[in-house]
């Protein structure tokens, strides 16, 4: 409840745990300050204020020094007697997030689904184009031409090597105990080496993490995907930081896990276009020029073969994708 000056009057059992203050602190205090000063709650409460009118629609709370994280919720404003307003504010977060997941699964199983398709209109030229350069270097009489067969030849093994990795079912992952931190390390160390030198890495890494039962390859195939996406988006100028950290009962699709553990990459670009935010996980969808659109695919592929998920969040000065990995043998279906 709040006064005609916006200053708290009254919060019940509810508000206080969302807003991580007692009603006793909170009574005389400013909402808007107690939220960091949030725009677009402040014009919210203003517009009933002056109008009277009633207003319900879905709000992004900006992280605070008592929520480190954006919050989604519900918001209900409506005007009360002596100029009062009775603010409801329901937090809608693991709703939201719950939703936007699946969103996420369906894009990965249409994007898989697209690519095993464009993988048969790959596959089929590049056993033509091998075939022609063995047969081409059978008739070249000089040893030097036979360097430009072999560049060919090799290029288009990588190639069907690449549609295999990405598009085939890869049979399951060689699982081994991995510790998370030594692969992010092997990944920072291939990135310096591609000259990316200037860029500055951070580590927040949580030193209880266990071993993780992952496939070396693909899990590091992944991470390079995410972090290269990363040192893209900043033009070598900028910081990027290597996060991780252990969440209980978790949910991912429809399966509640007791304990995952969450590997964050986190930059300080400009952020996703927000016309590719919905679609980043599709195959072919880029926003550079020079890009494939098939790393995030490729890392969303390689990460659901582990029984996980890449989430991410973005704005302008902050982008972070999040890798979802499971680590209890045991979960329940979540209903």
């Amino acid at each position: 409840m709040l006064d005609g000056a916006l200053l708290i009057r009254y919060l019940n059992p509810a508000a206080e745990h969302l807003l991580g203050i007692s009603e006793e602190r909170a009574r005389g205090e400013s909402l808007l300050q107690l939220l960091d000063d949030d725009p677009e709650l402040g014009d919210i409460l203003g517009r009933v204020s002056q109008t009277g009118d009633h207003y319900a629609n879905e709000l992004k709370l900006a992280p605070t020094e008592v929520n480190p994280d954006e919050r989604i919720v519900d918001c209900r404003v409506s005007p009360y007697r002596d100029d009062q307003l009775l603010v409801e504010l329901t937090d809608a977060t693991r709703r939201s997030r719950i939703s936007r997941e699946n969103a996420l699964l369906i894009q990965h199983g249409a994007g898989r689904q697209m690519v095993r398709q464009l993988a048969h209109e790959i596959k089929n030229p590049l056993g033509g184009i091998r075939g022609a350069a063995q047969l081409l270097a059978r008739e070249l009489e000089h040893p030097e031409q036979h360097e430009y067969t072999s560049v060919v030849i090799s290029e288009t093994d990588r190639l069907a090597a690449l549609v295999d990795t990405l598009l085939g079912p890869g049979g399951p992952p060689n699982k081994q105990p991995q510790n998370v931190h030594e692969l992010l390390e092997y990944v920072v160390r291939i990135v310096e080496a591609e000259d990316r030198k200037s860029l500055r890495v951070n580590r927040d890494y949580d030193p209880g993490l266990p071993l993780i039962a992952l496939d070396r390859d693909q899990f590091v195939q992944a991470l390079l995907n995410i972090v290269r996406n990363a040192v893209a988006a900043l033009d070598g100028q900028g910081t990027i930081v290597l996060r991780t950290r252990a969440a209980t009962n978790f949910t991912i699709g429809d399966i509640r896990h007791r304990v995952i553990a969450s590997i964050e990459i986190e930059d300080d670009g400009p952020g996703i276009p927000p016309e590719l935010a919905d679609s980043v996980f599709y195959p072919l969808v880029t926003s550079r020029p020079e890009g494939t659109g098939l790393g995030l695919p490729a890392a969303q592929e390689l990460i659901s073969r582990h029984g996980g998920l890449i989430e991410f969040d973005s704005r302008p000065g902050r982008t972070v994708f999040m890798v979802r990995i499971p680590l209890d043998q045991e979960a329940s279906t979540d209903g």
